[in-house]
Order: structure tokens, then C-alpha cells, then sequence
């Protein structure tokens, strides 16, 4: 996805680009969950440094294709972190730095070939507060295609209402485009900003506590909307909502702290990860049942 980060972070990207290979999954052919196999993401003893700070250590996940993956734990315990290393959204904290190696279709995204810019067009993201341009309804979406080089207006009409329909806003919002987004409610906000993130074609949107500054109503329709376009993409998502995790998510990983002896702070790691029902009805790990037990955290 191509956002104001990507401004502050890329126009003067000199990297080469590496065009992924992203196989397609057709709309109304959608394989059922035991069928897909297809590793998206690999991460392979990932660690994550702030300057001289460990904040995670070691993730070893594989996300499938399709699916619905949620990261869960206490606050502090690396969740964000490790969803950013995804985009490498990491890349824009000053001292942060990625160790292990993180594949995307095979391709390691840190490698030094790929474009920080490419990935993030391939891999969107949506953040915790709804963060719509101050533009119209229409060029929040437009904006996206028209850095990518969409300029005739029947394609990125297109490419509007396509999104917009995606996120299921198209007939909220349909007869007044061209007013401020700024307008819009929270939860029309959120599914704007997911919009704009669909209206690029990636094959993979993240999305870091999405529903936390919404009410249980537009939650409800962000939850529906995730179950919704699973089919076109494949979604990871980062909630302290346990119930939100079990309600939408196909995997789930735990993440927790432990203290660093080396510095005697707390480092993220992960405990345990598994189809959701496992998580929250068999848990393998005492700590996995105490925290989604509500015994602590």
C-alpha cells in the first residue's frame, strides 16, 4: 500500500525492485481452509532490535494463504513489531533492525535486491485509528492507483467503486464522493482506509488493532467485512480483543514477556501458535490457557 509513510520513507528509494511473483486466488473459486496449504509469509528465528534493545527474539510462523491470522498477548510482548517486519514498516524507526530472515512467496523481503516501496504495495496496512487523507471521499481512494501510474479517469472510477464495494461502503457513500473524508464516522473511516488499501491489489493486508477506537456496532461490520474479503486476500491482524481473535481469526499466535537476563527487561516472544480453536479450547502451553483464561495478562 502506498500511504504517507511510504512518502516520508521511499520517493528517494534508489533500491532496485524485485517484481514478486503473487499468485492470484479467483473470486469465486475459493478452496476450503483444509485445502490451502500455500505459505504466505515465513518468519525464521526473527529478532527485532531498537539500537541495542532485543524487543522480540526468535518467531519462527508460517501465514497461510487465505486465511486469517491473529497475533494476541499483553501489551509490550511484540505483537506490532513483529506485524511491521511483514511491510517493513520497521524500517521508518530510527536504531530498529531485523535479524533472522522473513520470506514472502519465497522471496526474503529484506534482502538487498528489494525495494521497501515493493513491498508495501504488495503488503497493505491498515492502523489502529482510522487515518483518511484530508481529501475527498474519492481521492483517498483514487490515491493509491494514481501514484502506481493510473491516470485515465474510467480506470480509477473503476478501481473507486471496485474498492469501495470491497469494504462495503460503496452504498453509504456512493452519492457524495467528492466530499471530505473527514465527514465520515469512525467505522466508515476504518473501511475508507481499508479501501484504500484494497484499491492497489495487494495480496496481503495487515492490520494493527483496527476496531480499538470503534464501537462494538462498527467493529461488528469490520469483523463481517475481514470474513468478507478473506476469499481475495490474506489478513493478519494484531488485537488485544480475545474475543475478536476467536470470532474471525483461522490461526492464532500468542505472543508474552520474559525478562532479558542480559538486560534485565522484558522481551517479546512466542508462546504458541495454532488453528484458533486450538488456542482457546486446548491450549499446549500453561501460559497460552492463563492468559486466554483471563488468569493473567
Amino acid at each position: 500500500m502506498t500511504t504517507e509513510c511510504d512518502q516520508k520513507a521511499s520517493m528517494s528509494d534508489q533500491e532496485s525492485i524485485t517484481n514478486f511473483t503473487v499468485p492470484a486466488v479467483a473470486e469465486e473459486t475459493v478452496a476450503p481452509l483444509s485445502d490451502r496449504g500455500e505459505t504466505v509469509f515465513a518468519l525464521e528465528d526473527v529478532s527485532v532490535f531498537y539500537s541495542a534493545f532485543k524487543a522480540v527474539r526468535e518467531v519462527n510462523i508460517g501465514v497461510r494463504a487465505n486465511e486469517i491470522t491473529a497475533f494476541i498477548g499483553p501489551s509490550g510482548c511484540g505483537k506490532s513489531t513483529v506485524l511491521r517486519c511483514l511491510n517493513r514498516m520497521n524500517d521508518l524507526i530510527p536504531g530498529a533492525r531485523v535479524e533472522g530472515k522473513v520470506y514472502f512467496y519465497g522471496t526474503d523481503l529484506y534482502g538487498s535486491d528489494v525495494s521497501a516501496t515493493e513491498v508495501r504495495r504488495h503488503i497493505g496496512m491498515v492502523f489502529q485509528k482510522p487515518n483518511p487523507f484530508p481529501k475527498s471521499i474519492y481521492d483517498n481512494v483514487a490515491f493509491g492507483p494514481r501514484v502506481n501510474g493510473v491516470k485515465k479517469k474510467d480506470e480509477l472510477d473503476h478501481l473507486v467503486e471496485k474498492s469501495l464495494k470491497g469494504a462495503a461502503l460503496w452504498d453509504e457513500v456512493k452519492d457524495r464522493l467528492k466530499t471530505s473524508a473527514l465527514g465520515m464516522s469512525g467505522g466508515q473511516q476504518q473501511r475508507l482506509c481499508i479501501a484504500r488499501a484494497i484499491a492497489v491489489e495487494p495480496s496481503v493486508i495487515l492490520m494493527d488493532e483496527p476496531c480499538s477506537a470503534l464501537d462494538p456496532i462498527a467493529t461488528a461490520r469490520i469483523e463481517d467485512l475481514m470474513r468478507e474479503i478473506k476469499s481475495r486476500f490474506t489478513i493478519v491482524i494484531v488485537t488485544h480483543n480475545m474475543q475478536q481473535a476467536a470470532r474471525v481469526s483461522d490461526r492464532t499466535a500468542f505472543f508474552t514477556t520474559e525478562i532479558n537476563p542480559a538486560s534485565d527487561r522484558r522481551t517479546g516472544v512466542l508462546v504458541e501458535y495454532a488453528p484458533t480453536k486450538q488456542i482457546f479450547s486446548h491450549p499446549s502451553d500453561i501460559r497460552t490457557e492463563q492468559y486466554v483464561t483471563g488468569r493473567f495478562g
